[in-house]
C-alpha cells in the first residue's frame, strides 16, 4: 500500500498543478493550429510541443541542464538562432519585386509604424497603472507589429527574456491569422474603386542590381545604425549567397538543411518559456492585445501612405499592396493579392507586394535595431 501511494505522489497528475494543466491545454491548442489549421506549422508545431514538455511535473527539461534549457541558453540567450533563421530567409528573398519599384520602400517603412505606436501605448499604460511595463519589456513587445517571429525573439532575448514566450507566441500567433486579421482592415480603408487599381508590370532587374543592393543597404545601415548590424548583416549574407551564384550548395544549405534544424530546436527552445508560473500572469495579456494593436496599425500605416502616394504620384499604386509592408513574408503579399482579385479578377498584385512585403522585412530589422539602441543602455 505504501509503495502504491508513493508512486501515486510520485506521478506527474499528483504533482500537477492548475496553471500547468491550463499551459499543456494551451500547447495542445498550439498543436491543433499547426496541424489542422496550418498556421505557421513549423513554428507553432515545436513551440507547442516544447510548451507541453516544459509544464509536464517533474520533467527537469526546461531548467536545470535540462535539454530545452541548454538550447535555449545556446541559441536564444545569444540571439545565435534567429540570426540563423535570417540568413536562411535572406537565401529565399528576391529583392527584383522591390528594386523594380523602390516606392515600395516607403510602404515598408510606413508599416513599421505600428511598432513605435505600441511602445507608446505600453508605456502610457503603464503610467496610468493598467500595466506595469519598463521601457526595455515595452520595446520588446512593440516589436511584435513587425510581423516578424525572428526578430521578435531577437528582441525579446536581449531586451526582456522574460516574456519571450508570450511575444513569441504572440507573433508567430498573428502571423499566422494575416489572412483573417488584415482583410478586414483592408476593405474598411479602401473603396472597391481602389482596390480594383491595376499596376504596370514591373521592369527586368538586372543581376548587378541584385548584388550590388544588398551590400549597398548592409553597409549604409551598418554605418548608420550598428544595433540592427547583426539581423541585417545575416539577411544580406543569405541573399548575396544565393545572388552570387557561385556558392550554390551553401545557399541550398542555408535554405533548406540548415534553416529547418534551427527552427526545429529555436520552436522547442521558445516553447520552454511557457511554463505556468511564468506565462499565465495579467501582463501575457497585456503583451497579447498590445500585440495585435501593433499588427492592426502596422496593416493600416502601410494601406494610408500607399494612398497618400497616390494623391502625390500620377502613376498609381494600389493601397491594398500596403498592407504587405508588414513582415510576414509572403503570406501579406499573398492576402493582398487575395483581396484585390475579389474586386478585380484581372488584377494580380502578388509580385507589385512583394516590393513592400520584403521592405518590411527590412524596416522590422531597422526598428529593431533602433529599440535596442535606445533601451539596451
Amino acid at each position: 500500500m505504501d509503495l502504491v501511494i508513493q508512486l501515486w505522489q510520485a506521478s506527474g497528475l499528483y504533482q500537477m498543478t492548475f496553471g500547468q494543466l491550463v499551459m499543456i491545454l494551451i500547447g495542445l491548442g498550439l498543436l491543433y493550429l499547426a496541424i489542422a489549421k496550418k498556421f505557421e506549422p513549423l513554428l507553432l508545431f515545436t513551440i507547442g510541443f516544447g510548451g507541453i514538455l516544459s509544464n509536464i511535473p517533474g520533467v527537469e527539461i526546461a531548467t536545470g541542464d535540462g535539454l530545452l534549457y541548454l538550447v535555449y541558453k545556446v541559441g536564444i540567450e545569444t540571439g545565435v538562432f534567429p540570426l540563423i533563421i535570417f540568413m536562411g530567409v535572406g537565401a529565399m528573398t528576391d529583392f527584383g519585386p522591390l528594386l523594380a519599384n523602390p516606392r515600395t520602400l516607403l510602404l515598408g517603412a510606413a508599416a513599421q509604424f505600428g511598432i513605435f505606436a505600441t511602445l507608446l501605448g505600453a508605456l502610457g499604460l503603464s503610467s496610468l497603472g493598467i500595466m506595469d511595463f519598463s521601457l526595455k519589456e515595452a520595446a520588446a513587445i512593440g516589436i511584435i507589429g513587425g510581423a516578424d517571429g525572428p526578430t521578435a525573439i531577437y528582441v525579446a532575448g536581449q531586451l526582456a527574456p522574460h516574456l519571450l514566450g508570450a511575444i513569441a507566441v504572440a507573433a508567430y500567433s498573428y502571423m499566422a491569422l494575416v489572412p483573417i486579421i488584415q482583410p478586414p482592415i483592408m476593405r474598411a480603408l479602401t473603396t472597391v474603386d481602389e482596390r480594383a487599381i491595376e499596376m504596370t508590370q514591373l521592369r527586368d532587374v538586372s543581376r548587378l542590381e541584385k548584388i550590388a543592393f544588398p551590400l549597398l543597404l548592409l553597409l549604409l545601415v551598418a554605418l548608420l545604425l550598428p544595433s540592427a548590424a547583426p539581423l541585417l548583416g545575416m539577411f544580406c549574407f543569405g541573399n548575396l549567397m544565393k545572388e552570387y551564384g557561385v556558392v550554390d550548395r551553401l545557399s541550398d544549405t542555408t535554405q533548406n538543411a540548415l534553416i529547418n534544424i534551427v527552427t526545429i530546436f529555436l520552436g522547442l527552445a521558445v516553447g520552454s518559456k511557457l511554463q505556468a508560473s511564468v506565462f499565465l500572469t495579467f501582463e501575457t495579456m497585456g503583451i497579447l492585445l498590445l500585440g495585435m494593436c501593433a499588427f492592426a496599425i502596422g496593416t493600416a500605416c502601410g494601406i494610408l501612405m500607399a494612398k497618400v502616394m497616390n494623391r502625390l504620384s500620377s502613376t498609381p499604386i494600389n493601397p491594398l499592396i500596403g498592407a504587405a509592408g508588414v513582415s510576414a513574408v509572403p503570406m501579406a503579399a499573398r492576402v493582398a493579392n487575395k483581396v484585390g482579385l475579389e474586386a478585380n479578377p484581372h488584377n494580380f498584385l502578388l509580385m507589385h507586394a512583394m516590393g513592400p512585403n520584403v521592405a518590411g522585412v527590412i524596416g522590422s530589422a531597422v526598428a529593431a535595431g533602433i529599440m535596442i539602441l535606445f533601451t539596451a543602455s
